[in-house]
């Protein structure tokens, strides 16, 4: 290249830089503008964006209007007795709807001077507080639902719920809030809104909606709440573990203080009424509505688990959805609150007393169930951890030392609930001792249930021995039965059997031989002498008369579908059958010998009161003569007159128009009575958790002892009960004059010599393998006992 080329070309670039422009500070500045108006335009639409999102349903799940205006909160279901008093509730969430009307005006002051002092002002967003929602909820990350939340804001929140979100995605939920409370307030009016808000805001403890809140702190109504209260109930929704009343009184006063200072301020209350409200000391009246320490506890789980497959079958056959535990549902029981405490506390008054007897029984003596190594080993087996132990292989040592470990237990007493160290052996052992019960009160013309009474504690004691599950032998009360069968084979009341020994061949081939109670197998007896002194020798040959097949028939039709094994020894009942089973087999002796199941649910409605189900009134069924049953009830009316059941005569003084029969069962593992009156049946067991747990007296172990009481006492009370007069003073009819006829005869023959009627024998009978005869009259004893035989008519 030579140098004119060389400089044209350097000449040429020197020219082309000088042409490009120099760059300045008014470019860079340009730049930052188009930043700052993109940011600016992106600031302007991203809300309407993540609005347009969220309102779309987009971004989150959003209510349609539809939803939004058919809100359903889940209410609790109520359990309703038959004298109309609430006896029970089933929820998710304790929840009942209340009306604004029935809100007491102090809480809603109190509510709108804390929560949102311009209600009335908003549309669902109070504007003038939205920077502090931005600092606390937004770039805070506060929460709580405060901070400028109106209260139709925290209705969506309560409605819908919140999420776990983070900080960063906390706003949309805020907006989500917002825009549900701007339609809310578009489609309800302010009152609507605040009754909704109360019907819904939780206060701890499962408690939703001020009603609840209302019965569970102060046992009354939100309409009769008064300021102070209202104002402590207001506090809780801040914090409402922190500020439980309950729990921690002094803070709960602290806040009430707050809210009523608020109240003031916004005028709500007057200075004066301020101060004297904050001078009240804070009382409450606290008490759980689901404990199962409340009346019918085993009553209330029955009728629970009778719902789980009835709801769902109404729901079915309404083309509708309902839920027991959130449809807000009213159950309509036929049980009778005042029977069922007089019931409760006959039962606990006896079995109390009975306890202390069987504890000092036993006190110097190895218990069974502590010796019993299969027993216990079953019991152990329940416990999830020693099951897991077993299958782990773990050695000797580890499985003793979890046996053995102690650790505080709550234990039940009849002083009352305590706590004590104990290891899981000691625990077993302890919670065995105790003897159980089931009480059972039917109207015998209805099948309604009037009382139940499952066992001694639900809260320590699950089990419920009235449940048609719940099976034990059921000894000498199953011999009315038999002796009905009888009855309708034609067989006379006055036919005598001997009550001599006789043996019977079992299905198994091995012969049977029954007993009768001291060994006394002398004279003959009637059916209806039979029966009062509950003869079993004698009872195994009326079975024989009537037919095995046919006495098992009619206990099927009396209602016992627990299976009977067609062997004699059922004459003295040894066939396992529930309290349910009986009482039901018994009303139909009362019934003119008509059975009808046994019933307690009388009709469901919804919440606003429309009947969704009604019991259908079950027919009666003739399962045996009238003439029968007139002769059963006069026959068991003699077993309570003079029989086994003397001692509600002598020892009670009842004088009722009461036919009954005691029951016994092999080495006193179960004692029954079951008393009849024109209009209650009523049936008690009494007996340990296992048969092995048990007296080892009959005196002490018979039915006459150990579950007659319980009856008695109830029905003491029933008689004292001015409201139960027609049930007390009911009278059985008067039988035709041709069954007296057919029934007067001698209950017991006997050829004695001279010396034998001077002087007598202190003859026992039993019912079943055990007597239930309570102590002879001195009247009836020795010298007496003796001249009234050598009177009786000869055959």
């Amino acid at each position: 290249m030579g140098f004119y080329q060389f400089y044209q070309s350097k000449t040429g670039d020197l020219k082309k830089r000088k042409k490009q422009p120099k760059k300045t500070n008014s470019s860079f500045k340009a730049i930052l503008l188009k930043v700052l108006i993109y940011s600016i335009l992106a600031a302007t639409i991203f809300p309407f964006v993540l609005v347009f999102g969220i309102k779309s349903g987009i971004l989150m799940e959003m209510p349609t209007k539809e939803q939004l205006a058919g809100i359903r909160n889940a209410e609790a279901s109520e359990l309703i007795s038959g004298d109309g008093k609430t006896i029970g509730r089933f929820y998710l969430q304790n929840r009942t709807e209340v009306a604004y009307s029935d809100i007491a005006p102090g809480i809603i002051d109190a509510l709108i001077a804390t929560e949102d002092a311009r209600f009335y002002e908003h549309h669902g967003v109070d504007f003038k507080s939205f920077p502090r929602v931005v600092f606390r909820t937004i770039l805070m990350g506060d929460r709580s639902g405060g901070g400028g939340s109106t209260i139709t804001q925290q209705l969506a929140k309560n409605l819908y719920g919140r999420q776990d979100f983070n900080r960063l995605t906390v706003m949309m939920v805020k907006i989500r809030e917002m825009l549900i409370a701007v339609d809310l307030e578009k489609l309800y009016s302010k009152k609507e809104i605040i009754t909704m808000y109360l019907n819904t805001v939780p206060f701890g403890e499962s408690v939703f909606g001020i009603e609840a809140a209302c019965r569970r702190y102060y046992q009354k109504p939100a309409k009769n709440i008064k300021t102070d209260e209202a104002a402590v109930l207001v506090g809780m929704l801040k914090a409402t573990t922190t500020y439980n009343p309950r729990l921690y009184p002094d803070r709960a006063t602290s806040r009430r203080n707050v809210v009523l200072a608020l109240m003031e301020k916004n005028g709500k209350i007057t200075d004066k009424e301020k101060n004297a409200l904050t001078a009240l000391p804070l009382k409450l009246n606290y008490k759980r509505d689901d404990t199962s320490e409340d009346l019918a506890a085993y009553f209330r789980e029955y009728v629970r688990i009778q719902l789980r497959d009835l709801i769902p079958e109404i729901a079915d056959s309404l083309g509708m959805e309902l839920n027991l535990y959130t449809s807000g549902l009213k159950i309509y029981t036929s049980l009778d609150t005042r029977l069922q405490q007089h019931a409760e506390t006959a039962m606990a008054r006896h079995m109390r007393e009975l306890q202390k007897l069987f504890d000092a029984h036993w006190a110097s003596r190895t218990k069974p169930w502590e010796k019993d190594k299969k027993l216990r080993e079953t019991l152990l087996l329940q416990l999830p951890d020693y099951e897991l132990l077993l299958l782990n292989n773990e050695p000797v040592d580890s499985i003793n030392a979890f046996i053995n470990e102690k650790n505080p237990m709550d234990v039940f007493s009849w002083e009352g609930k305590s706590t004590k160290s104990m290891s899981r052996i000691d625990s077993i052992n302890y919670f065995l001792r105790f003897l159980h019960t089931g009480l059972l009160s039917a109207d015998p013309t209805t099948g309604k249930i009037k009382a139940w009474v499952g066992g001694i504690n639900y809260r320590f004691f699950k089990y419920d021995h009235v449940v048609r599950s719940s099976k034990r032998q059921v000894g000498s009360t199953f011999k009315p039965i038999v002796y009905a069968a009888a009855l309708e084979q034609n067989v006379s009341p006055c036919e005598y059997f001997n009550a001599g020994q006789e043996s019977y061949t079992e299905t198994d081939g091995k012969s049977w031989t029954p007993a009768n109670s001291g060994e006394d197998y002398e004279g003959k007896y009637s059916l209806e002498g039979a029966l009062a002194e509950s003869v079993n020798t004698v009872s195994v040959k009326v079975l024989e008369k009537a037919g095995l097949e046919n006495t098992i028939d009619l206990a099927h039709s009396l209602g016992i579908s627990s299976d009977i094994p067609k062997v004699p020894s059922i004459a003295l009942g040894t066939a396992s059958i529930s309290l349910y089973e009986m009482v039901e087999a018994y009303c139909a002796f009362t019934n003119k010998g008509r059975h009808i199941p046994l019933t307690c649910i009388e009709k469901i409605e919804d919440k606003n009161g429309h009947i969704l189900w009604k019991s259908a009134p079950s027919k009666p069924q003739q399962v045996m003569s009238e003439k029968t049953s007139i002769m059963m009830i006069e026959m068991l009316k003699n077993v309570v007159n003079q029989g086994t059941a003397a001692r509600l005569r002598g020892t009670y003084n009842l004088p009722n128009d009461i036919a009954g029969k005691t029951g016994t069962t092999q080495s006193n593992a179960d004692g029954w009575f079951i008393a009849m009156t024109p209009r209650l049946v009523t049936g008690v067991w009494v007996g340990g958790a296992y048969p092995a747990i048990h007296f080892r007296s009959t005196a002490l172990g018979q039915g006459a002892n150990t579950a007659l009481p319980i009856y008695a006492l109830y029905q003491q009370q029933i008689n004292s009960n001015k409201q139960f007069y027609p049930i007390a003073n009911a009278k059985f009819p008067i039988p035709p004059a041709s069954v007296l006829r057919e029934l007067d005869c001698d209950p017991f023959k006997e050829d004695l010599n001279f010396w034998q009627a001077l002087f007598g024998k202190n003859k026992e009978s039993d019912n079943s393998q055990a007597p239930d005869k309570p102590e002879a009259k001195e009247e009836d004893k020795g010298l007496f006992k003796g001249l009234k035989k050598l009177f009786r008519k000869k055959e």
